[in-house]
């Protein structure tokens, strides 16, 4: 598979071997529209000092969302659309709630780029879902100590843990 921009014909890069690549970006581009919407509901549960955070979070994930949405239309393939609600999985009644909620989001969108990292074929897509797999880790690390839960740290992100 060419890594280095110089394209060529194989097995491995003929026509279809785009689509994997582009199914694990569609997954990580669903991850993003329920982490959008995910965090309107982390906001509106968190003390009013916390709430800048959860601002930038749901803005880095609107941000990956539009390269998403470039990156898809870029190589013809229609992009999924967000649903109109997502399940939260647990109600949300406190901060500590809403904190687990954003764990729960970051983890989701680690779970997607970890696949995407599976199935990558280009390394413009590997970079790109390493660096948002890595962004995911991070907020989450601040969500799981806000929600009391230890390790805060997970070593390998968006894989299962058992």
């Amino acid at each position: 598979m060419p890594d280095d921009g110089t394209s060529g014909t194989t097995a491995a890069t003929g026509p279809d071997a785009a689509a994997p690549e582009d199914a694990a970006l569609q997954e990580a581009l669903a991850a993003a529209y329920a982490a959008i919407w995910g965090y309107g509901v982390v906001g509106a549960a968190v003390p009013p000092e916390t709430r800048p955070a959860v601002a930038t979070a749901e803005q880095a994930h609107r941000d990956v969302r539009d390269e998403l949405l470039t990156l898809l239309s870029s190589r013809d393939v229609q992009p999924v659309s967000a649903e109109a609600a997502y399940d939260l999985r647990f109600p949300v009644l406190s901060a500590v709630d809403a904190a687990a909620l954003a764990v729960t989001l970051e983890e989701g969108a680690a779970t997607a780029w970890t696949w995407v990292l599976d199935q990558a074929a280009e390394r413009g897509t590997r970079e790109l879902a390493v660096a948002a797999l890595t962004a995911t880790e991070l907020r989450a690390v601040v969500w799981r100590a806000q929600a009391g839960r230890t390790p805060v740290t997970t070593a390998l992100p968006g894989l299962p843990t058992s």
